[in-house]
């Protein structure tokens, strides 16, 4: 796994994974909602959403190898 920028926390990640099962947006455009909800700037909304797109399906294998989330 990459390693992980100071700026994300398990939060962030949690946060995305259910905005991606939501359905609401894009997950290329997630920054935006990422900005809202952690009040980051722009670059650090990147920088997390970068380490959640680039480790997501390493952070999911298990889940899915056992059918569940």
């Amino acid at each position: 796994m990459i390693e992980r920028p100071d700026i994300v926390t398990d939060e962030h990640l949690i946060f995305l994974d259910d905005l991606r099962e939501s359905g609401v947006t894009n997950m290329l455009g997630a920054g935006q909602y990422i900005i809202e909800k952690f009040e980051v700037d722009h670059d650090q909304a990147q920088t997390i959403l970068v380490y959640w797109m680039k480790t997501f399906t390493e952070r999911h294998e298990i889940d899915q190898c056992f059918g569940g989330r």
